[in-house]
């Protein structure tokens, strides 16, 4: 029986087109900013989101750690969602590495923050009791609210507030395309009011290994520095930057197939007693969906679902998570839903 692998869109390997790119790539030290494959990523991904200067990193847990270093001193304070990829699955970087502290404010069902809880979050400048503000973090799309996506006017409002009290805003963009993509929109118009951005090329792009975080000019020179000091600098990178270019080439517009099917993935477990999922709401490739008690525990669940050959994910509380990809077809989805309706009455019984 074949394994249908549903964890996430990381397990996807580089496509053949790829794999010759990376044979073949030119490539110099990019250290020196020598490698011409990983330049011309830096300029067209900057290009794409309506940044001035770009700068290749080998994850996106590097790419923010990255910008908060740029953006904070030590006893600063960053404002981000409850459910925030950055404060959940970063290993506590920011305050490890950056000194800086996190303030936490609720994230909506749709994966956004409210300006006003934004406005009341911020710190006033100057009182020496506080820390400094000098940090918003947004997501899109957002990992652990199913994928949903901010729109243009989400993002904007939030930028307006902390741009007024002279706080930058950095956008967790992992899936930004994804997001363009379920908008139909151009990826810079998701972009175009936050102060920088990082997407993900080893999601569901594809490729192998690799962020990428694009900005201002002097904010791209600030970050080189830091990426050096974290241990960032890859010398001849050319062969993963050679799949990131055929990735932003060939590999955005096939996101629409993986949406497609996490809809029919989510309608179809929506028909599963004991499953609960809002199957309407699902916008990208990101499926989360909650367990009945009397099923299963999430973590008993999982485990019958690995031993029927279906692997998926735990976000935690009483919630599973599936993701879509491109190794994953319609097919797939049908044997999927087949295989999760029979752990759940085997759970049952």
């Amino acid at each position: 029986m074949a394994s249908i692998d549903l964890r996430s869109d990381t397990v996807t390997k580089p496509t053949d087109e790829m794999r010759r790119a990376m044979a073949e790539a030119e490539v110099g030290d990019d250290v020196f900013g020598e490698d011409p494959s990983v330049n011309e990523l830096q300029e067209r991904a900057a290009a794409m989101l309506g940044k001035e200067a770009g700068l290749l990193t080998a994850s996106g847990t590097m790419s923010n750690l990255i910008a908060t270093l740029a953006y904070c001193r030590r006893g600063d304070e960053i404002i981000m969602g409850d459910q925030a990829h950055m404060f959940w699955n970063e290993s506590g970087g920011q305050a490890a590495l950056a000194g800086a502290q996190t303030r936490l404010v609720p994230n909506d069902a749709q994966g956004g923050i409210n300006p006003a809880d934004v406005a009341r979050a911020i710190r006033p400048k100057g009182n020496p009791h506080f820390p400094t503000t000098t940090m918003v973090c947004l997501e899109n799309t957002h990992n652990r609210c199913s994928g949903m996506v901010m729109t243009p006017a989400d993002t904007k409002a939030v930028c307006d507030v902390a741009h007024q009290a002279g706080v930058a805003v950095h956008l967790d963009g992992a899936r930004i395309f994804n997001a363009a993509v379920a908008l139909e929109v151009p990826a810079e118009e998701l972009t175009r009011d936050v102060d920088d951005v990082s997407f993900c090329l080893s999601k569901a792009l594809s490729c192998p290994v690799g962020s990428v975080i694009v900005g201002s000019k002097d904010f791209i020179k600030e970050a080189h520095k830091w990426r050096k000091m974290v241990g960032g600098g890859m010398r001849q990178a050319g062969v993963l930057a050679a799949a990131g270019l055929v990735a932003l080439d060939s590999m955005v517009d096939r996101l629409a197939e993986d949406h497609q099917n996490a809809r029919r993935l989510a309608q179809g477990l929506a028909n599963i007693d004991g499953i609960k999922v809002d199957a309407d709401s699902i916008q990208t490739n990101i499926v989360i969906f909650d367990i009945d008690d009397q099923v299963a525990k999430p973590q008993d669940f999982i485990k019958a679902m690995t031993e029927a050959e279906v692997l998926v994910s735990y976000p935690g509380e009483r919630s599973v998570r599936m993701v879509t990809h491109r190794h994953i077809s319609g097919e797939d989805v049908e044997e999927a839903l087949s295989r999760t309706s029979k752990v759940v009455r085997e759970l049952r019984s």
